[in-house]
Parts: structure tokens; sequence; C-alpha cells
């Protein structure tokens, strides 16, 4: 399938720890943007203030921005990246340069969901997503998990 080859070109530790397609592509909203919870707008802190980012936040392509972005969503910095019931995780991937490049949100199964640029949602582990295209995990945060309505 052509889909998986090029997934799997781009993060080539998803063949061997497994991850599943979710969505189909779509230009709508980014990896920051997802992680929020938000499937209405790109988020990013671009200088020209083109996508969305939470007011009072410096716009800042560094790994405390991102980190006060989520805290504008109640997220705090934690260390354990385990499924923890009753909290909400998201995770922040930086560079060698410690510039932030991709975020992550747990899901109630322990695994993790990616919106991978303009194209697919993907489930995949932590660690499935780490190398070349997003370096790795730079802080992990989670908050209170919301009630259902």
């Amino acid at each position: 399938m052509m889909i998986r080859r090029i997934i799997e070109a781009a993060f080539p530790d998803l063949r061997i720890s497994g991850y599943r397609v979710t969505s189909p592509d779509t230009v709508g909203y980014n990896c920051v943007a997802w992680a929020a919870g938000d499937t209405s707008r790109w988020w990013w802190p671009d200088s020209l203030e083109t996508s969305y980012w939470p007011d009072d936040v410096q716009r800042s392509e560094t790994l405390e921005a991102f980190v006060r972005a989520f805290e504008t969503l109640s997220y705090t910095t934690c260390d354990a990246p385990e499924y923890e019931e009753g909290f909400e995780r998201i995770a922040i991937y930086v560079n060698a340069n410690g510039k932030p490049t991709h975020a992550v949100r747990q899901l109630p199964s322990g695994y993790w969901s990616s919106k991978l640029g303009q194209s697919y949602d993907i489930e995949h582990d932590l660690e499935g997503v780490s190398g070349s295209q997003y370096g790795s995990v730079g802080v992990i945060m989670k908050r209170l998990r919301k009630l259902q309505d």
C-alpha cells in the first residue's frame, strides 16, 4: 500500500513498533493542534501570525513557548509517559538543536496519536516517530482528563 510505504520511509521505526492509520490526510490542522484537541485550525508560533497561537504566549519556536501554549490548556510537565487513569498526556518532540518539531497526544489505550504534517493521523508507540524527521521527545505534559459529555 502506497500510504504505508510513504509513512515508513519517513519513520522507519514504525515498521518495527507498529502503527495504524486512523484518518484520511487533511491540511485543516497540524500535529500541535491535534495534540491540543483542535481540528479546526493550524497551530504554530509563526512570526507573521498566519497560524493560531494562544494569546499571551510568545510566538517563538522554542520548547518553552510550546510548553507555555499547552499550559494554557491546563497541562503541566511530568516525567512519566505511561498511561495514568484520569489524565491526558501530550509529548513535544524536538530536534538536535532543541527546536520543537512535533506534538502527539496519548490515547486511553496508552498508545499515542500523531498528525503527520498535512498528511494522516496515526496511532503508534511514543518512540515510533522519533528519528531524523521529528527528533526525540523533549517534554511530556499531563492534565486531568476532561469528563465526556
